[in-house]
């Protein structure tokens, strides 16, 4: 069966004299066609290209778009380009497109759009970079001033934040790290039953909590916490125009808001850790003692004897960076709020998210480098 007119592949030839002859269903079904076309033409080298759409049997938007678009940019490289045989539809679409093209002209560009949107992209993402890296290094410097003049720390604002962030947290992080425990004791007790191994309870619960799984939430659930408030409040007087009032002052806003912040979590997520530690693993000893008839003797001695040392320091050493990590990135969002409200609550995500992604790479690559050193 022949194909209708309206069914044929379009093509664009060209003729003598300049003339360009165009054939065929400019739809967006054969976009991608004319568009390989039209980039793979040479283009005579004659002041004027006569295009030649008399036979254009079919024409929606995006096929005007190409035209148009085409006809721009030969126009920008030196030709005057001149339509002959444009059916009066087609015209009027045509210019209706033209007319519009300061607001579709970004869209209609497929192949472009995808040049430029990476490109942006990787210009935003290292404008990120540059901005995380010139914050890292203000608060490194602040940091060391700190260390160095101690009475630069603001008192008041880091007995607050330990407060807020230490104090207050406990009931929620008591509970969470109980329930911990409470879960890998009961999924673990039905396999440990099956070979008789039920002391090995406390090796499960034990080396589990104590090494990851502790200090794990415990920085997720401060990044929930913590993290997204610092971002919000920081944001918040950015919007009200606070942090401006401030540099006014003559005041740093990294001394007065980012490093009670950062002392306060990298002393409270510690002793959270600690606390959390101790209830896991009292949640533990419950299943063991209804489910697994491993009395509380028993689980302590058991503990004291399989649970060294070691992997309750490697749980606490990693709590302050992990401190160090939600309270950096609470603070780096709050401060790249840019005046508008939503952004508030944007960045507010934005910290929660790259604050537990990154807290879990960390995690990731210390229990690596351990690996490594069979530690």
């Amino acid at each position: 069966m022949l194909e209708s007119a309206d069914e044929r592949r379009p093509s664009i030839d060209i003729l003598d004299d300049g003339i360009i002859r165009c054939q065929g269903p400019w739809t967006i079904p054969h976009l991608m066609h004319l568009q390989m076309v039209i980039q793979r033409m040479n283009w005579p080298s004659v002041p004027e290209l006569r295009w030649d759409v008399l036979n254009v049997t079919a024409m929606d938007t995006g096929g005007a778009v190409l035209l148009h678009r085409t006809r721009m940019r030969l126009q920008q490289e030196g030709w005057n380009v001149t339509l002959q045989g444009l059916r009066p539809e087609f015209e009027e679409l045509l210019h209706e497109v033209s007319s519009n093209w300061s607001e579709v002209g970004r869209r209609a560009d497929t192949q472009e759009t995808y040049r430029q949107g990476l490109a942006r992209w990787g210009r935003e993402r290292a404008g990120q970079a540059v901005n995380a890296l010139e914050f890292l290094g203000e608060c490194a410097v602040t940091v060391l001033e700190s260390l160095k003049r101690p009475s630069l720390i603001r008192k008041q604002a880091l007995i607050h934040s330990l407060e807020q962030d230490g104090f207050r947290a406990l009931p929620i992080t008591g509970l969470l790290a109980f329930l911990l425990g409470f879960v890998i004791a009961y999924q673990g007790a039905e396999q440990l039953r099956q070979f008789g191994a039920n002391i090995f309870v406390v090796d499960l619960v034990g080396i589990s909590l104590l090494r990851e799984i502790a200090p794990l939430i415990v920085a997720i659930l401060i990044a929930g916490r913590s993290g997204s408030a610092y971002a919000a409040q920081i944001g918040a007087m950015k919007v009200t125009e606070e942090l401006d009032a401030v540099r006014t002052l003559g005041l740093s806003p990294i001394q007065l808001l980012v490093i009670p912040r950062i002392c306060a979590l990298v002393i409270a997520l510690p002793l959270l850790t600690v606390y959390a530690d101790v209830l896991g693993v009292a949640g533990g000893s419950i299943i063991a003692s209804s489910q697994l008839n491993v009395s509380v003797t028993e689980f302590v001695s058991r503990f004291e004897e399989a649970v060294a040392i070691r992997h309750f320091f490697i749980g606490i050493g990693k709590a302050p960076f992990f401190a160090i990590i939600i309270a950096l990135v609470g603070c780096y969002q709050g401060f790249q709020i840019r005046g508008s409200v939503d952004d508030v609550g944007r960045r507010t995500t934005m910290s929660v998210v790259q604050s537990i992604f990154l807290v879990i790479v960390f995690d990731a690559f210390c229990s690596i480098v351990l690996s490594w050193w069979d530690i």
